[in-house]
């Protein structure tokens, strides 16, 4: 895995740590954070609003593309195995239940938020707003996708997507406000 532009590897404490072990800490960390952040909820229907959407952007930006994937990948097999990871529980169902495109979307978008960081867009606070602005695309888009196709996509838009942009806007400006500002601070 390319750790090169893993946030945590900047950090002096780190250097002398085996990167294969470092990863797998770091995996599982990613999951529990994703564990804690499902649980952190405004409850809505059909699909609760979250915290897990701005520690997908916390991956993204700091962890390389691979380790990124294989985190959320991690997280969605615990969830699949039953674990309640999740933000109502855990099983397979979550998978194929009307939340399975925004824990999809997760995934893809974590590697494209990482990619984009891999870029440099994790350096500014503007390129960061560009990075995380797709993100959110993705996750919402391949979440009201499959939303929309047991529930009607018009239905989908405005109970899956409307509700969810404050939130969204905050969980973005506050994931810019962090990540840019905590590698001026480690470069220094």
């Amino acid at each position: 895995m390319n750790n090169n532009r893993i946030l945590i590897n900047k950090l002096k404490s780190f250097e002398n740590i085996n990167s294969n072990i470092l990863n797998i800490v770091l995996a599982l960390f990613g999951t529990l954070l994703l564990a804690l952040s499902a649980k952190i909820q405004v409850p809505f229907w059909p699909v609760p609003m979250t915290m897990q959407t701005f520690v997908i952007f916390l991956i993204g930006l700091t962890y390389g593309v691979r380790l990124s994937f294989v985190t959320v990948a991690l997280y969605l097999f615990e969830g699949a195995i039953g674990l309640p990871v999740f933000a109502s529980g855990g099983g397979i169902a979550y998978l194929t239940g009307p939340t399975a495109g925004y824990l999809y979307g997760m995934l893809f978008a974590s590697v494209v938020i990482s990619y984009l960081a891999n870029l440099g867009f994790s350096k500014t606070y503007f390129k960061s707003l560009i990075s995380l602005t797709i993100g959110s695309i993705i996750i919402f888009s391949i979440g009201i996708i499959y939303l929309g196709s047991i529930i009607g996509y018009q239905k989908a838009v405005a109970v899956g997507l409307l509700p969810f942009i404050p939130s969204e806007l905050f969980k973005v400006a506050l994931a810019v406000a962090l990540i840019p500002t905590i590698q001026k601070v480690i470069k220094k």
